[in-house]
């Protein structure tokens, strides 16, 4: 579509169709040097010139409804939304808005000519190498676990210091909220009218409505705290390694309602991204890393939900481009689409529960399994380390020195962790996850406490013990204690007295339990041990086993009972 302006005639440009002057500015775009070249790259709402180190953005002069940029004074708050969002996340790409001065055929960049007026404006961005981009990397299978890691830190930071909406707003309201999921369907219809996918779009339909019935209250109870000035476009193609850490550009600057959300539903997208790209590992650890940093587990019963959303989102996408595609091409993206649509309908199924219990003494690779299944199965685990230190007021990468039986770690406080822990595992079970639980469970209370718990939830329940030789134990305590990388603060004087102090497993237990010897143990062997026919992923829907390899059930229609 293009829009007619005046982009002003005191400038001494003549009254012309704005896009006809976007297409001269191009052509006469300056090189900065006899030898240096212009790449333009076109995109449906932008102009992006690539010279030397730089890339600079220039808005299409086009209305889309819920994107205008259909005037010069509408390009240029677009340009500096664009740079003032961005350099929240991303300043050592977004370096300025550029005034284009001069005429579309002489064009002067940041000048000023005589009394020559902006007749367009630029972002200047620093350019990267297209092949660090996360999805790229992804594809090459160059994409590692830590750069996961370090991407759900930054998101969590990012989130923790976003601005909240304000009360007069009315962004992340059931209704704002259910007005776009809703758009999804009535366009995916549209695009796909006579095709097969009328019979999914149905079921997936159903399913939204009537999770969004059961999820309202939550979703405005959540409005306060959880909808803020989010990114808005958080996937694999919007992010970059620069220097061994994970940059996020491009955020939405265009529509506020499309940033101002929940940030669960900024976290569904990278997880549905991630799982619909073939890395569902890299999805569960995600999730779990960003709410391990969070500590928002209110938000699960939220998630499949938005990504439900997301998935939607990404196939109506597919769904233009096919109807504006030549033969060959549209075929391409109504594959794309009708993948999203059965990543949609894998996430409506009714998801497995169990809860799973570690115990062993510290050093003796909890965690290490923990993450191993997490990643497998999509658990979510509780680490008590963690929800230790945020119950006292503690970062939990911080240090507090506390003496054994003392600080954060008396009788009470060690009480208060495990109660916690089991108010955490009830409501996660009850939004549809199965449950890992990482904490020593050294004394039969603590495990019976989270045994009764899978009882009183219907849910199966089981114990991995987890060892390794003293030695072994010990060498592993003094290497993460050097590291300083973790939650956990045990010494070898912890685990003399955990040694001393702790309670064997009784018959009854044993009968239930499944034990590891960690030490040398590779992933895959140890799936093998702990169920070993859990893992294939034949299917590719989540999928939970119990560590004794039965099949966990699914309770009910696997609506959560916390929605």
């Amino acid at each position: 579509m293009r829009a007619r302006e005046d982009p002003a005639s005191e400038q001494g440009v003549p009254t012309e169709d704005a896009a006809a002057l976007q297409e001269r500015l191009i052509r006469a775009w300056p090189a900065g040097g006899a030898h240096a070249t212009v790449r333009h790259v076109e995109t449906h709402i932008s102009h992006v010139l690539l010279v030397g180190r730089y890339a600079y953005k220039i808005k299409k002069p086009v209305n889309f409804g819920f994107l205008d940029f259909s005037t010069l004074e509408k390009r240029r708050l677009c340009c500096e939304e664009e740079l003032r969002l961005n350099r929240r996340l991303a300043p050592e790409i977004y370096r300025a808005v550029i005034p284009v001065t001069g005429t579309p055929d002489a064009p002067v960049l940041g000048g000023d000519r005589g009394n020559s007026r902006p007749f367009e404006y630029a972002v200047k961005m620093r350019r990267f190498a297209q092949s660090a981009l996360l999805d790229r990397l992804l594809a090459r299978k160059a994409l590692g676990a830590g750069v996961i890691d370090a991407l759900a830190d930054r998101v969590a930071v990012f989130h923790a210091q976003a601005p909240k909406c304000a009360k007069a707003s009315d962004f992340g309201s059931p209704e704002v909220v259910w007005s776009a999921v809703s758009a999804n369907f009535r366009q995916l219809r549209k695009c796909l009218s006579g095709s097969g996918a009328c019979a999914s779009l149905d079921r997936l339909e159903q399913w939204s409505t009537e999770r969004h019935a059961r999820l309202s209250a939550t979703i405005t109870e959540r409005r306060a705290d959880m909808v803020r000035e989010c990114h808005g476009d958080l996937h694999l193609g919007n992010i970059v390694l620069i220097k061994g850490q994970p940059v996020i550009f491009d955020c939405i600057e265009f529509s506020p309602g499309l940033r101002w959300i929940d940030v669960i539903s900024e976290i569904a997208f990278m997880v549905m991204d991630l799982e619909e790209r073939g890395r569902r590992d890299y999805g569960h650890r995600f999730l779990n890393r960003y709410l391990e940093q969070t500590g928002d587990y209110a938000a699960l019963p939220l998630l499949p939900y938005y990504q439900v959303y997301r998935a939607l989102v990404r196939a109506k996408v597919a769904a233009l481009r096919a109807g504006q595609e030549a033969e060959k091409n549209a075929k391409h993206e109504l594959a794309v689409c009708n993948q999203y649509l059965a990543y949609a309908e894998r996430i409506i199924q009714p998801v497995p529960c169990s809860l799973t219990l570690f115990h062993g003494l510290s050093g003796s690779g909890k965690s290490w399994v923990a993450q191993i299944m997490l990643e497998a199965t999509g658990a979510i685990r509780l680490r008590s380390d963690v929800e230790r230190k945020r119950l006292a007021g503690f970062r939990i990468d911080g240090k507090t020195r506390s003496e054994i039986h003392g600080g954060i770690y008396t009788r009470e406080a060690t009480a208060a962790t495990y109660a916690r822990l089991a108010e955490l595992a009830r409501e996660t079970l009850g939004a549809g996850y199965p449950v890992l639980i990482d904490a020593a469970c050294l004394e039969a209370w603590q495990r019976e406490m989270f045994r009764a718990l899978a009882e009183e939830s219907g849910v199966p329940f089981a114990i991995v013990h987890c060892r390794a030789p003293e030695e072994v134990l010990r060498r592993r305590l003094l290497a993460r204690e050097l590291s300083g990388s973790d939650a956990s603060e045990a010494d070898a004087s912890v685990l003399e007295t955990q040694i001393a102090s702790q309670e064997p497993l009784t018959r009854e237990e044993l009968a239930y339990c499944r034990s590891v010897d960690t030490d040398g143990c590779s992933p895959s062997r140890l799936l093998e041990q702990l169920a070993p026919e859990a893992y294939s992923d034949v299917s590719g829907e989540r999928a939970g086993v119990s560590p004794g390899g039965k099949r966990m059930r699914a309770r009910g229609s696997g609506i959560p009972r916390a929605a």
